[in-house]
């Protein structure tokens, strides 16, 4: 269990720092604030995935809670207002948060009562469950609560409009603000009084922050209103579905036993902080429909609140979140997914939340998901796969020998990579705004070329029993003897990239990490040392490692600002959690010293307590104290800290 007291509840910039999340395993969540503010446009007590995993839609916001307890009234809401100032100051009366496996669980102390507040979704289906229970008390405690929704695409905020009234129906109230709204219904066994009240002017303190509209307007539809006695809960059931399960009990007990089959799972002698991370990663892994829609499969979320499931985020993260955790039938069901989505040898980059056509625009995606199958495969053993997904790895070797989309393809004086065309991101460093590619890197970038040899030395591996390795070792020797010309001699590091339209870049950046921590290392040998200590000396952070080095002059120490400030510093020094994983493999590989490597993951134990409580987010400053920034949950950062982890495990052992 993961806890924090008064001196973080209930201070108000401590307590809106801090955010708590749950999934529904559809894409869908509720998250918010420790305090209760929300500070996010993507805050709320229902976010549904109206397209599994996509079409998230926001539509329960919160519940504004008073507390009525031996003659006093206790507002124990809290919110931000366009004005700045805060009201009501609720967060004063929280004694202590918790996790409880995955589930956020309030104390809030009233004179001598407790009240407990906990919130969960029922897997599989756009359901919150909000229950209070009385755990503490001399007298009976009424409770108020003020249920504030709206209805909208989550990216945006609501401003008022003529919305149409909740409705009162049996042990509840539905809502659906306009024709063709999809309803949300609000159960509980308190008494209801639909209201149609709008509260105005709510500040979105992390969307100012952002350079975004951040003031936004909520409807009151409905007020709620119970007496508990000592021993007594209260649940408030948010669904998009009418039927949806209502007992709490049975409901909470479903969730627990999920935490506890999560937990099974955890290796003997794990540190907690590990644990943790086990439980963290079930929020990544979400339904996706079949192309024909007559049933599901599995994909990852890349990050929580606002990415879906990338292809190449998918792979990258696969390793940490299935085989570390022993979820073989989950890795499985990805790789089978994502082979029917290949198309000229390429993976998507992304499924729009539009419902348009995925986006194949990544270089990398496809030669990462030949690592996942390679690293599936060291697990699990299962021939069996491979042999019905080889001729997916043969179709990606073959489109990138002959040529596919957006200029990839070999170079055939080299046998090397070549990716790009003017205007458009390929690689991992993808950040774009407008028309203006920030980090274009045209040409032969050094990590797609080391997951090319990656990827060609695995299906030479796989294609041994299957009688074609001698087209794929042709290639790969070829690769690994051009691969030389990457080494920089000036600088004792990689260049970036070859052959760009400024000639080869000498650019320091975390690339060259994967000539060296990939399974098959393109670098030769006597290079490694080089480039772990120059990574070491200029990248490394407590938080992973920055995406350039900070004598470089278009270094930017802060990722903050308007989103054209904070694109144009994504990849220019703010630092990666996620990288800390290439990073430990190299450093292992090069120095075989797992105490050492393990010194350079135990910061991480601390963003546990930090951003979203239990998980670990997307990025972070370049400069101290890397403050966290962009997504709060993040499925590569979560996924490769469990890698790294398992790899020093193993080393440990021997």
């Amino acid at each position: 269990m993961l806890r924090l007291g008064r001196d973080i509840c209930g201070d108000f910039p401590s307590a809106t720092r801090r955010e708590w999340l749950v999934t529904n395993g559809l894409g869908g969540y509720a998250a918010g604030t420790i305090a209760g503010a929300l500070t996010r446009r993507y805050h709320g007590l229902l976010v549904a995935a109206t397209r599994p995993p996509l079409g998230r839609t926001a539509t329960l916001a919160k519940l504004e809670g008073v507390a009525t307890y031996l003659g006093t009234t206790y507002r124990f809401g809290s919110n931000r207002w366009h004005d700045g100032s805060t009201a009501p100051d609720g967060e004063r009366f929280i004694e202590r948060f918790e996790l409880e496996g995955t589930v956020p669980l309030w104390s809030w102390a009233f004179a001598d009562a407790l009240l407990e507040q906990r919130i969960w979704m029922e897997h599989g289906a756009n359901t919150t469950f909000v229950q209070f229970r009385l755990v503490r008390a001399s007298a009976p405690l009424r409770l108020t609560l003020a249920a504030l929704a709206e209805y909208r695409d989550f990216h945006t905020l609501t401003h008022a409009y003529d919305a149409h009234p909740a409705e009162a129906i049996a042990n509840g109230v539905r809502f659906a603000p306009y024709e063709g709204a999809l309803t949300m219904f609000l159960r509980t066994r308190a008494a209801i009084r639909p209201r149609n009240e709008w509260y105005y002017g709510f500040r979105y303190d992390l969307e100012a922050e952002r350079g975004l509209d951040c003031v936004g307007d909520l409807l009151h539809i409905a007020d709620l209103e119970a007496e508990l006695r000592r021993g007594e809960t209260l649940a408030i059931v948010a669904s998009l579905e009418e039927d949806a399960p209502i007992d709490d009990s049975a409901a909470l007990q479903r969730r627990r036993e999920a935490d506890a089959a999560a937990a099974a799972r955890v290796p003997d002698g794990a540190p907690r902080w590990i644990r943790r991370l086990f439980a963290a990663s079930e929020a990544f892994i979400v339904d996706r429909p079949t192309p024909d829609r007559r049933g599901s499969t599995k994909t990852v979320i890349a990050g929580y609140p606002w990415f879906g499931d990338w292809g190449r985020d998918t792979m990258i993260s696969l390793a940490g979140l299935t085989l570390v955790t022993g979820r073989l039938q989950v890795a499985r069901s990805i790789l089978r997914t994502f082979a029917g989505l290949l198309d000229g040898g390429m993976l998507p980059n992304c499924f729009p939340e539009t419902g348009a056509p995925p986006a194949y625009n990544t270089a990398d995606a496809a030669l990462w998901y030949v690592e996942a199958l390679r690293a599936y495969h060291a697990v699990s053993g299962d021939d069996a796969l491979v042999d019905e997904l080889f001729p997916a790895l043969e179709e990606i070797v073959r489109a990138h020998v002959e040529g596919t989309r957006f200029g990839i393809g070999v170079d055939p004086s080299d046998g090397l990579l070549h990716a790009g065309v003017p205007g458009l991101q390929l690689t991992w460093m993808d950040a774009k705004v407008g028309d203006w590619v920030v980090t274009p890197r045209l040409g032969k970038p050094i990590e797609v070329n080391a997951l090319w040899y990656n990827a060609l030395r695995t299906v030479e591996d796989f294609a041994r029993t299957r009688g074609a390795a001698e087209r794929y070792r042709r290639y790969a020797d070829r690769v690994a003897q051009s691969f030389e010309r990457f080494w920089n001699g000036a600088r004792a590091y990689c260049f970036d990239v070859l052959d760009g339209p400024a000639g080869d870049d000498p650019t320091i950046r975390p690339n060259a990490l994967f000539a060296v921590a990939l399974e098959h290392p393109a670098l030769a040998a006597e290079h490694h040392r080089s480039v772990v200590d120059t990574c070491a000396r200029l990248l490394l952070t407590s938080y992973g490692l920055r995406s350039l080095e900070p004598g470089d002059p278009r270094y930017v120490g802060k990722y903050v600002g308007d989103q054209r400030a904070r694109d144009a510093c994504y990849h220019q020094g703010t630092v990666w959690a996620w990288l800390i994983a290439p990073f430990i493999g190299a450093h292992l590989r090069v120095y075989r010293d797992p105490h050492t490597a393990a010194s350079y993951l135990e910061p991480f134990r601390d963003l546990l307590e930090s951003g979203a409580i239990g998980t670990i987010g997307e990025i972070y400053d370049g400069d101290p104290p890397f403050a966290a920034r962009g997504c709060f949950a993040q499925a590569w950062s979560v996924a490769e800290a469990l890698r790294a982890w398992e790899m020093i495990r193993r080393a440990s052992d021997g």
